[in-house]
């Protein structure tokens, strides 16, 4: 089963929680703590869109706390189906032919 290609701003916000399957953290705090460097430049606008887009792919759920917070997480079957998609992404750049080939 072939997932949707995801954006580049969803895939690093998955391969972080793919290395860390327990992380639970509100946008501001995946801004500030899950994204490496070179995002912290993107707009919160198409970080909430990436989040929508993981949600849509039921790759990641989101949670209002008591404090009406929303938090977000990978879900057990995002969990697999990242696994998958990684793989998936692996086999096909694989496939590609070397450049200095």
């Amino acid at each position: 089963m072939h997932e949707a290609i995801l954006s580049e701003t969803a895939q690093a916000i998955l391969d972080y929680l793919r290395r860390n399957p327990e992380a639970q953290d509100t946008l501001e705090g995946i801004v500030l703590w899950w994204l490496p460097e070179p995002h912290h430049t993107t707009r919160v606008a198409t970080i909430k869109e990436a989040l929508q887009e993981l949600i849509d792919a039921e790759f990641i759920s989101e949670h209002r706390g008591k404090d009406a917070q929303i938090s977000y997480r990978i879900t057990s079957l995002g969990l697999q189906k990242s696994d998958e998609h990684f793989q998936e992404n692996a086999d096909a750049t694989n496939d590609r032919p070397h450049p200095n080939r």
